[in-house]
């Protein structure tokens, strides 16, 4: 007679772990999204390659545009967490400064799928961006913190008047988006190999310095 084997606990179903089925859904559909654009991705690929199917992505998120609009949010969530995780508050100015500066060089280089995903969203020219309270919020609290650390050195005399906030964010964002944007073709033009923890750490240090100059007293 064969032996009966005792049955053993089926897996959770996805039906029971929602936030799960959303996270490897985002995942998923965020690499899509960034190797083939929005016009580029299909739903279909996307249920291939998750724990999830067609008609759950579809339950979840509604439709394509509302699935790469979640999944931009959640980029953008992810590097402004990070931010508020620094605690700069309790730092001089100075510190604090460098500090973001170096994590916002830092979140980039790790997170190159950030960068795509601003990237593509401004090849539609930012039009899913109007449509998202969430990034304006998350965005509006950088731009309040970096004022708050940019007028707390004015106030000491470590930092030179007359720079708004928003101006800094544009030079912080930009040195460090270009490292990853332009990374690839940067290095083919130029035969200079910019991926080497050892560059990348020069380079993070150049930038900062050259912020750090910009308002300095």
């Amino acid at each position: 007679m064969a032996e009966v084997k005792p049955k053993t606990k089926t897996k959770k179903t996805r039906q029971q772990d929602p936030e799960g089925t959303k996270r490897n859904i985002t995942e998923v559909a965020m690499r899509e999204f960034v190797n083939r654009g929005l016009s580029g991705a299909r739903i279909d690929e996307i249920a291939a390659n998750t724990n999830t199917s067609k008609r759950m992505i579809y339950y979840y998120f509604g439709d394509k545009d509302r699935l790469y609009l979640h999944c931009l949010e959640e980029a953008y969530r992810e590097i402004r967490d990070g931010e508020t995780a620094l605690k700069l508050d309790h730092l001089t100015p100075k510190d604090a400064l460098k500090k973001l500066v170096e994590y916002t060089f830092e979140h980039n280089n790790n997170h190159p799928n950030f960068v795509r995903m601003v990237m593509i969203e401004n090849i539609h020219h930012g039009s899913f961006i109007d449509r998202s309270d969430i990034i304006q919020k998350l965005n509006a609290t950088v731009v309040n913190d970096l004022e708050e650390i940019y007028l707390r050195g004015v106030e000491e005399g470590v930092f030179r008047k007359g720079i708004e906030a928003i101006d800094l964010h544009w030079h912080i964002s930009a040195l460090c988006f270009f490292n990853v944007s332009n990374r690839d073709t940067f290095t083919k033009i130029f035969e200079k190999n910019l991926n080497s923890d050892a560059e990348q750490a020069k380079l993070c240090q150049q930038v900062v310095a050259m912020i750090m100059r910009f308002v300095a007293a």
